[in-house]
């Protein structure tokens, strides 16, 4: 054989890389990706996904011009790929398939390893050579605790460790958690070392679900409790797909047998500082002080928004059956994103059908796989999905920590690979803090990144106008992207995105929640602008508001409650346990007083609270009572200490 000849790709190396990648990008076992392999009939890769993959193919075998977008299968596309090469006379052969570039580790030839790997691919979206062994998961690998169950439950599988319930909590790296469960595989009984297998290897068939992972409740503990959570029926696996939803229904019950699930309990009035819920539990309507809505500025119930949205609805009609781009867009529609983008002070604005589609929306059409999207721990979970759509790199920084954004920031610039996309919530849903903008705007311009804050439960509360975090710290103009929901203190439906003409503009025609989707009714948009003319021209209920907040934040600190750094209209009362949690809910609506309980997925396992929303409707006996039936529930359930 010639030199000429040697120095020709090998068609058998590009073909493993090349379905490597795919497998990367669209999450299938390696083994179901063959030459014949159809992208669109077989793989079910349409064009957007197939752009990333040959962008990701392109970039893995380092060729300088792109791809044909011609291939249909794999075959054909490994084709390209060797003709590429061959074209641009380069005798590199394709990159062979290599160890994991963790520290030390020269190809390690461990199954419990190789299973983590494997597990943490196909969840995750990495190619192997992205899976450093010793990267921090969150802020490395952008791997959270919904992740991370995944990639334990599939590696567990794969190890075949049924019965195993294996502590993933405190993993912090690949590593750490590929130690872990090794200490099971030597633990169990009568169980043989797995022999090392290819990271691809699919699923021979469904395992005996674990413990914490099947919905057959296991015997009640000492206490008679059921320490499942909503965490522990994520990952059921069984060939029926409804399986894991009967196991769920016989705990629900279980929860609602016992009054501690009390969610989606339906109103029979207004929802104001009171409110009638027909408690389904009990059969009966009963009337609450309501302590869980997002109505701040009590819009939701001023006589001017009722009758904009009745007025809009008998002109307009009751919707228009259509997408923006198609029949979908009213006069009104046009006047909302003029208003919204002038309340916030920004040039311009897009509105789309609800506050989880703009970020879905936004963030997918901004950030694409070669990009990395840097959040913080503690954002709402349209942000993670977002991200997840977008199939980018993602970061996780601690929660508010600027140190940990840095040192994001700085790795993320070394590494130099396309744009980054800081994206915070401006009040955290259910802690009630603020972000640190300031910092986040100072980070970003030194390391060169874009920020967009979510302004869902900040727009109608921070700032001397209410438009939101940036009026809140002066840096209106400062932050690229300002985005809110409009179901909240605006009191209607909807999200909304504001910043620069060009980059709204390049929104509406790329965004999928956008283009795709019918808007909000003509009557909702009424309402919406009848709300902005409210909050301009009363600025005492935005007073009376944080009056409200002051007031009875004081009184449940004074009473020894835990409100952690809260800084807006929510106060979280920290209990930690689970059950505690759910017992103070219960104890709470017992004496008449509505809230939220929030659990998992709300909040991580170990962080239960009550979430408690303040309006400018509450007068001041309202909170006085909610601050004794706090502390005397409270009492009741041991989370206060008892009356001396």
């Amino acid at each position: 054989m010639t030199d000429s000849v040697d120095a020709l790709p090998d068609t058998a190396r590009i073909r493993e890389r090349v379905v490597h990648v795919i497998a990367a990008r669209t999450l299938y076992d390696e083994s179901h990706l063959r030459p014949e392999s159809h992208f669109e009939a077989d793989l079910g890769i349409d064009s957007v996904i197939m752009e990333s993959v040959l962008v990701s193919v392109r970039e893995h075998f380092g060729l300088s011009a792109a791809l044909p977008t011609g291939p249909t299968t794999i075959g054909e596309l490994v084709d390209a790929v060797g003709a590429a090469l061959a074209g641009t006379g380069d005798d590199r052969p394709a990159p062979a398939a290599g160890p994991l570039p963790a520290a030390g580790a020269e190809g390690t030839g461990d199954p419990v390893t190789e299973a983590v790997v494997a597990a943490a691919m196909r969840q995750t979206q990495y190619q192997r050579h992205q899976l450093d062994l010793d990267a921090d998961l969150e802020g490395e690998l952008g791997v959270d605790s919904v992740v991370l169950t995944s990639v334990v439950a599939e590696a567990t599988e794969r190890l075949g460790l049924t019965g195993a319930d294996p502590d993933a909590a405190g993993a912090t790296t690949l590593r750490a958690l590929a130690d872990a469960l090794r200490g099971l595989v030597v633990a169990a009984p009568g169980t043989a070392a797995p022999e090392a297998a290819p990271a691809t290897a699919p699923a021979t068939g469904p395992a005996a679900p674990a413990p914490g992972r099947s919905g057959t409740a296991p015997a009640p503990g000492a206490d008679g409790w059921d320490h499942r959570s909503m965490k522990d029926f994520t990952e059921q696996r069984d060939p029926d797909l409804f399986a894991k939803t009967r196991s769920f229904a016989g705990y629900l019950r279980s929860r609602e047998k016992d009054r501690l699930y009390w969610y989606g309990m339906p109103l029979h009035s207004r929802c104001g500082s009171r409110a009638v819920i027909f408690d389904e539990l009990e059969g009966r309507k009963r009337e609450f002080l309501m302590f869980a809505s997002n109505n701040y500025l009590g819009l939701a119930n001023h006589p001017s928004v009722i009758e904009a949205v009745v007025d809009a609805t008998r002109t307009y009609g009751a919707t228009h059956t259509g997408s923006r781009f198609i029949g979908g867009t009213n006069m009104l529609h046009k006047e909302l994103e003029r208003r919204l983008a002038a309340f916030k002070q920004r040039p311009a604005c897009i509105v789309y059908p609800g506050g989880y589609s703009a970020n879905l929306g936004a963030i997918s059409a901004l950030v694409k796989s070669y990009d990395t999207l840097v959040v913080d721990r503690l954002n709402h979970m349209s942000i993670v999905d977002g991200a997840r759509l977008s199939g980018a790199v993602r970061k996780i920084y601690r929660h508010n920590d600027m140190a940990d954004l840095e040192r994001i920031l700085s790795r993320s610039a070394a590494e130099g690979t396309g744009g980054r996309l800081i994206v915070a919530d401006g009040v955290f849903s259910m802690h009630g803090d603020v972000c640190d903008l300031p910092e986040i705007v100072r980070l970003a311009k030194e390391y060169d990144a874009r920020v967009m804050i979510d302004d869902a439960h900040a727009t109608g509360v921070l700032g001397v106008r209410g438009s939101g975090t940036a009026e809140h710290f002066g840096l209106k103009g400062e932050v690229d992207l300002e985005l809110g929901t409009m179901s909240k203190t605006l009191a209607g439906m909807g999200g909304f995105v504001v910043g620069e003409e060009e980059v709204v503009e390049y929104l509406r025609y790329y965004s999928n929640s956008y283009v795709f989707a019918a808007n909000i009714p003509a009557g909702v948009a009424a309402g919406l602008i009848a709300s902005i003319d409210v909050i301009e021209s009363e600025p005492e209920r935005l007073k009376r508001l944080w009056t409200n907040i002051g007031t009875l934040r004081d009184r449940l600190l004074d009473a020894g409650f835990d409100l952690e750094h809260s800084e807006s209209a929510i106060l979280p009362i920290v209990i930690g346990d689970e059950r505690r949690a759910m017992e103070l809910g219960r104890a709470v609506r017992a004496r008449g007083l509505f809230c939220q309980t929030v659990v998992y997925p709300g909040v991580p396992l170990g962080d239960a609270r009550l979430r408690v929303s303040v309006t400018c409707e509450h007068t001041p006996q309202d909170l006085e009572l909610a601050a004794e039936i706090f502390v005397d529930a409270a009492r009741e359930t041991g989370v206060l200490p008892g009356t001396p």
